[in-house]
């Protein structure tokens, strides 16, 4: 069966079942932090930041009826978008999505005009670290250093730019 993207907002309740799976998730790597869940991280930013009018994107990858995967990027600048939530559901892993909702994105934001991308992925979460490394992401860190002790992963990358279509007979 084939894949769709749907663009909608962060509030959408179809997204549910995935930021809930995001949320244990989360709490289950990173416990508690200063005595509150890790999951409170998920709130730190409103859904208005990842609607178009703010230029931002919320991206749900979904397969017939299914949410399978989902992504999102908000405003950093007016040229850089910071990808958030980046998201397969455990039932659809080891299958390319994570791949497919960062290219979706990245491919999204240079429609847009942003040049760079920007990111965060946490120390604990070396699969994340591995799929944007493999993306061509430059690390904002030593990648052999003690990543627990550097705690946020930053990483960056430019963003191919789209070429005009020059009309024939040009």
């Amino acid at each position: 069966m084939s894949i769709s993207f749907l663009y909608t907002g962060a509030d959408d309740p179809l997204a549910r079942p995935l930021v809930d799976e995001l949320s244990r998730e989360y709490d289950e790597r990173y416990g508690l932090n200063d005595g509150i869940p890790s999951s409170v991280e998920l709130s730190r930013y409103p859904a208005s930041l990842f609607a178009a009018e703010s230029g931002g994107a919320f991206l749900l990858v979904t397969r017939g009826d299914e949410v399978v995967a989902g992504g999102a990027f908000k405003r950093v600048d007016a040229t850089t978008a910071e990808i958030k939530r980046v998201w397969t559901s455990s039932l659809h892993r080891r299958q390319g999505l994570a791949r497919i909702v960062m290219t979706e994105l990245e491919r999204e934001a240079a429609e847009r005009g942003y040049r760079v991308v920007e990111l965060t992925t946490g120390a604990r979460q070396p699969e994340a670290v591995a799929l944007y490394l493999g993306l061509g992401y430059e690390p904002l860190f030593d990648l052999d250093g003690d990543l627990e002790a550097i705690g946020y992963l930053g990483f960056r990358k430019p963003l191919p730019q789209p070429q005009p279509v020059e009309s024939p007979g040009r």
